[in-house]
């Protein structure tokens, strides 16, 4: 069985490639039923948690996505949560590949499937694009964007402006040029593509702050208990979602304004299932303002896990 580091699997799976493997995969569909969550018990201040997560595609292939939440890691160097990836072969059960850090994988994983939603979501033209967050999933939503919208100029926001000073630095003679930014407001007026990704657990993004035309992408909020946006933002927005069997449910960017009335889940226009199907339209018009919720899915977990193994094994068999 073969290991691939995140090293690895940054080197090997790129963005432009992983989106369009993507689409086809949100319509042919996988199978993927709930993932299981259970509490363990530590000596700790706080219980941990087991997350599995299985999807397969039938005579092709099976993956399971196995993380560890340890909450108090807090206090140290490791991270929260930890994980692998196994891929095993659809038709033998043979495990093919273990990838070890499943982190890696649903980042770029994750980063893609927005990129994918804005293909459908966002203006052609969309230049200007703001990230809200300087956690290691900035970097991929940039690259991700830029590989479906000629984006020329970005600006990062956090609330510790040295990391978003840091996280700019980090790019090196991009072809768009990057800046960090302490305006907020200003740069969300001033953004075509505005990308959350954070853990805010109060709305950053205010309603009467966008502007016609604009695409909202929001990717923290993985709970119910966590909003990057307020209900402004949901009443203004064309709503859509990366999967309506979890999204509504999980995201408190839509089960909040669900269960305040702002929001009801039939006005959801659509998800990435039926966006890649062509059974519901994207965005309508050119002023109007469009949001994207996720959560992450198997499926997108599945299908990157499956084109990293296909690049890896080649470039093994021609070394």
């Amino acid at each position: 069985m073969r290991t691939v580091s995140a090293a690895e699997l940054r080197s090997v799976l790129h963005h432009r490639m992983l989106i369009e493997r993507l689409r086809q995969t949100f319509r042919a569909g996988v199978q993927s039923p709930p993932a299981h969550r259970h509490r363990v018990e530590t000596y700790g201040t706080g219980d941990a948690a087991l997350l599995i997560a299985p999807a397969w595609e039938v005579n092709q292939a099976v993956g399971v996505r196995i993380d560890s939440v340890f909450p108090d890691n807090a206090g140290s160097d490791l991270p929260q949560t930890q994980g692998v990836y196994l891929l095993v072969d659809g038709k033998t059960g043979v495990p093919q590949v273990l990838m070890d850090s499943s982190a890696a994988l649903g980042r770029r994983s994750g980063a893609a499937a927005s990129a994918l939603a804005a293909s459908y979501l966002a203006r052609p033209d969309a230049e200007r694009m703001l990230v809200v967050g300087t956690g290691a999933l900035a970097l991929e939503l940039v690259e991700a964007y830029t590989a479906v919208r000629p984006i020329r100029h970005v600006l990062v926001w956090g609330r510790d402006p040295q990391k978003a000073r840091k996280l700019t630095a980090r790019f090196h003679r991009p072809k768009f040029r990057i800046e960090a930014t302490a305006d907020l407001e200003g740069a969300v007026r001033g953004a075509d593509i505005v990308a959350c990704a954070t853990t805010a657990r109060e709305p950053l993004i205010r309603g009467d702050w966008l502007q016609p035309g604009q695409h909202l992408d929001l990717l923290g909020g993985v709970t119910p208990d966590m909003r990057e946006a307020d209900d402004g933002c949901i009443r203004r927005a064309r709503v859509f979602v990366d999967s309506r069997d979890r999204t509504p449910a999980e995201s408190g960017d839509i089960a909040q304004p669900v269960s305040s009335g702002t929001l009801n889940p039939d006005d959801i226009a659509g998800d990435l299932f039926e966006l890649s199907r062509g059974e519901r339209a994207g965005r309508r018009f050119y002023d109007q303002i469009t949001l994207f919720k996720s959560v992450g899915t198997a499926l997108a977990d599945l299908c990157a896990a499956r084109l990293a193994t296909e690049m890896v094994l080649h470039n093994d068999s021609i070394r």
